[in-house]
């Protein structure tokens, strides 16, 4: 199995909620995502970014608008909706459930891979703790 396959499938599996968290926070253009997420150590194409933004701006989470610029085309600023920011807070308390139960099931891993969890660390989950995978 490749390692590098497995981290680019991880990272893919928070791209949308990565980048949402960066268009919360304001009005944005495109390249300053990219810069962000680089700033981040979550390095991201344009060409994988932009397919990403015109599907979240067709399910109506994000909107944008045109700007002028001085040296070159209109740039696209985008900005969320009140539907993307109710989406984003979903993908919030979906991303705390699971890096809780990452948190949990990693934090009791020792060098001998084979150790059974201690009876005094056992969790019992009810139906409202679970998460839907």
């Amino acid at each position: 199995m490749d390692i590098q396959n497995t981290q680019s499938q991880m990272r893919k599996g928070v791209l949308e909620f990565c980048i949402l968290s960066i268009i919360r926070q304001g009005e944005v253009y495109p390249s300053d995502i990219v810069e962000q997420m680089k700033t981040a150590n979550l390095n991201i194409l344009e060409g994988t970014l932009y397919p990403l933004l015109t599907r979240l701006k067709n399910a109506s989470y994000l909107t944008y608008r045109w700007v002028e610029s001085n040296s070159g085309p209109p740039r696209k600023y985008f900005s969320m909706t009140e539907k993307g920011l109710a989406f984003y807070h979903e993908l919030e308390l979906t991303w705390n459930e699971l890096a809780d139960a990452v948190k949990a099931l990693t934090a009791h891993q020792t060098n001998n891979s084979t150790d059974a969890i201690p009876d005094h660390a056992a969790t019992t989950i009810s139906n409202t703790d679970q998460i839907n995978l």
